[in-house]
Parts: C-alpha cells; structure tokens; sequence
C-alpha cells in the first residue's frame, strides 16, 4: 500500500516514514509546498494533516488525487499517535 502525506512536522518526517514501513507501507511525506505536484502519483492512502498545513497545499493535494482511486484522510493532529491510528484502520483493509 502506497501513503503520502501532506504535512506534519519536519523533524517528524523520519518518523512517520518508520510507522508507515512498520505496517508494511511505502510513504511519501510533504511538509512543504516544493514538489508536491509532481511528485504526488496515485497513492492509495492520502493522509492530510490540516492543523500544520496550508490551504493551497491542501487544494493542490486534493487536486492531484482527484480522479484516482486514492481515500482521502483528514487529521487535525499530525502526532505519530494520530498516523497509527489511521493505518490501523486504512492499513488493514487493504488486500
């Protein structure tokens, strides 16, 4: 299963990218706007963190998954606590 997320903190990204490859997924963290829309793809799994990121990324993330059969996540929270507990939900669907 492929994730992307869109924001977050940067010092957190090492640590998110450890969760997803602990439930066995390939992820992809943007904390910052650059390269964001063409390096997005067609993830399974996009996870928004709202509370730390910016309305344009949001609308650009949103755009690049539009079309795709990507699900779409929205966390206020950005802690390492709040993608477990997505993962354990999204994660675990997943054939």
């Amino acid at each position: 299963m492929s994730v992307v997320i869109v924001g977050g903190n940067d010092r957190m990204t090492r640590q998110y990218k450890n969760i997803c490859e602990a439930y066995r997924c390939r992820a992809k963290v943007f904390t910052q706007m650059q390269g964001l829309k063409e390096k997005i793809g067609s993830p399974d799994l996009l996870v928004l963190f709202t509370g730390t990121v910016s309305h344009k990324m949001i609308k650009t993330a949103l755009g690049e998954a539009d079309g795709h059969r990507t699900k779409i996540v929205r966390s206020h929270s950005s802690s390492a606590s709040a993608l477990r507990r997505i993962l354990d939900l999204h994660a675990a669907q997943d054939p």
